[in-house]
This record gives C-alpha cells, sequence and structure tokens, in this order.
C-alpha cells in the first residue's frame, strides 16, 4: 500500500505542544479525545497527537532540561515516563493510551526527534536485531534546540535497522501518526537528514500498519518538494507557527509557493492552529497562559487560508477549557 493511500484527505486532529509544550499527562490526553470523539469526530477530526518529550519525567514547559535523563528500553528506544502516562507502566508503552483512543474511534499520534538517544549512545546500549551497539550507529549531527539525540548512520544496515525496531514497536502500541522533528528543513546539517527520512520512510512500508509521516520543523525547501512528496504525507512549511499577524500574514506567500505539491497523500503543512486556550504549560510564542491573540477577524482568515490550501488542521487550544 501506498503511503499516498493513508492520508487521503488533510489530517485534521488535536496536538498537544500549543497547550502544554513538553509536559501534558495521560489524563489531559484522554480528556481532550473525549471530547474530540463526542463534538467533532463526526466532522472528520480523528487524531490525537502527544507532542516532544514524552519520555521525560520532569518536563513541565515547552523549555526543554538538557541532558536530563528519559525513559529507555533495553534497545535504545524511548518509553513513556510512567509518572506522566500511568498505564506505560511495566514498560507497556504507549499501548493502553492507544487502545483507549481507538476505542473512541479516533486515532493515535506522537511526535519524535531523529535519531538515537544520546544516553544511549553514552551508555552503548544494545540495538534490536544486531550485535552493533548504539555507538556504532550514531553521528555527530545534534539538534541545534534539542539535546535528547544524535543523528543516525543509515548508510549502515544497523543504521536501518535501529529505525525498523522504532517502527515495529510504534506499531505495537497502536500508532497512527507520527510527527518527526529536526527532519523537514534541507539547511540543516547540509541535507544530511534526508537519508535518515528515506530510512524512516522505509520502516514504515515494512510494517503493516498505515502510519501518516508528518515531518517538521520547517521552513521545508521548495526544491525537496518532489523529494518530500515520494517519503511523507506532511511537511512543515514554517518554524513554529503562533498567534502573531506577521506569521499569518507571511503563510500566504508561502502557500502560493507550495500549492503545486498538494496532492492526495501529499499534504504541505502550515503548522497547527494556536487558536482558544492555549500556553497552559507553554512559554513559547510570548504569550504564556492566554487565549489566542489572533483577532475574531483574524482566526476566521487564518481557518480560511488553512483550509483553502487544504492544510492539515491539528487544533493546538485546549478543548477541555474553551
Amino acid at each position: 500500500m501506498s503511503h499516498l493511500e493513508f492520508a487521503k484527505t488533510p489530517p485534521m486532529g488535536w496536538n498537544s505542544w500549543d497547550c502544554y509544550g513538553a509536559s501534558v499527562r495521560e489524563d489531559e490526553v484522554k480528556a481532550h479525545a473525549d471530547f474530540m470523539a463526542k463534538h467533532l469526530k463526526e466532522f472528520g477530526w480523528e487524531y490525537i497527537v502527544v507532542d516532544i518529550q514524552w519520555s521525560e519525567p520532569q518536563a513541565s514547559s515547552t523549555r526543554y532540561n538538557a541532558f536530563y535523563p528519559l525513559e529507555m528500553d533495553e534497545f535504545s528506544r524511548l518509553i513513556p515516563a510512567d509518572n506522566r502516562f500511568p498505564s506505560a507502566n511495566g514498560g507497556r508503552g504507549f499501548k493502553a493510551l492507544g487502545d483507549y483512543i481507538h476505542s473512541l474511534g479516533l486515532k493515535f499520534g506522537i511526535h519524535i526527534m531523529r535519531g538515537i538517544p544520546r544516553q544511549a549512545v553514552h551508555q552503548n546500549t544494545a540495538i534490536k536485531g544486531t550485535d552493533k551497539r548504539a555507538r556504532d550507529i550514531a553521528l555527530n549531527n545534534i539538534c541545534p534546540w534539542n539535546s535528547d539525540m544524535y543523528g543516525v548512520n543509515v548508510d549502515i544496515p544497523e543504521g536501518q535497522l535501529y529505525y525498523d525496531s522504532l517502527l515495529e514497536l510504534y506499531a505495537e502500541w497502536g500508532v497512527d501518526f507520527i510527527k518527526v522533528d529536526d527532519i523537514a528543513n534541507s539547511y540543516l546539517y547540509g541535507g544530511a537528514h534526508r537519508k535518515e527520512i528515506v530510512a524512516i520512510r522505509k520502516a514504515i512500508d515494512k510494517i503493516s500498519r498505515p502510519i501518516v509521516l508528518s515531518l517538521s520543523p520547517g521552513p521545508a525547501q521548495l526544491e525537496d518538494g518532489s523529494f518530500l512528496q515520494e517519503h511523507a504525507n506532511m511537511w512543515r512549511l514554517t518554524d513554529d507557527f503562533w498567534d502573531h499577524w506577521p506569521a499569518l500574514y507571511h503563510m500566504f506567500d508561502r502557500t502560493e509557493r507550495w500549492a503545486p505539491f498538494v496532492r492526495q497523500g501529499n499534504w504541505p503543512d502550515c503548522d497547527m492552529l494556536p487558536l482558544g486556550h492555549i500556553g497552559i504549560r507553554a512559554v513559547d510564542g510570548g504569550g504564556g497562559d492566554n487565549w489566542t491573540r489572533f483577532t475574531k477577524a483574524e482566526q476566521y482568515l487564518l481557518m480560511t487560508l488553512w483550509t483553502i490550501f487544504q492544510s492539515p488542521l491539528m487544533y493546538g487550544g485546549d478543548f477541555t477549557r474553551y
């Protein structure tokens, strides 16, 4: 099955970042799933996406705790912090949370960072399916804004095996959507990330579960358009989009340039909708805990542009406090 069949229409759902930054908890995820199932599912909204740092026990906002120990299994794969996701206790991962979301008729998504955990490399932990270890596949192309990961050398078979093992695990959890970060902009690392995009695509294609692949952050480069169409379902046109008029104003030019790349299964992504109550435990964007700073007219304009362009719609506000 081609990845172009995985997202026949632009995905619509909720993402935890604009509300909770890196710190969302299981009860908050379930509350948003309950709301979506009750009020929005009938209109096509279906994805519940847990954003960054779900493996970090002490995450508290959009600020990252550099070099903080993450929860990880014996094969160098990050797993949920069970103080924030109690159903993950005992190494069960996100399986129970995924099952809960699926029981509501919805789909489950997670955020991951490109690469292999830095702590796995320092500890030289195992890789599933090979005698090679974490240090053997690591590349020193570290994300400039998050200290958690090294890159993966996918020029060697063991690097591909690592990504294969990740996707096997996510399929066991029932993941339907993966947002891969630190990977969409080809200006970073001289384009080295392209090989990891290909490796992730191969890993998804090897499992039986259809998983929508979203790449962040932007700006993605227009010259990469055909490559991105071939390997991903979504890719970001901007860095993080917040509730500022200049960011919305400039999106008109971005969408005009990217319009030729919109087709079934390929949805260039204008980013999340910072609407409603946002910034509850987020400090990015300059707003803090507030209702969107877009005026009512600007909110209508934003929604009109996103829908005319056929961008994915990922609501960033808090459904439970609307």
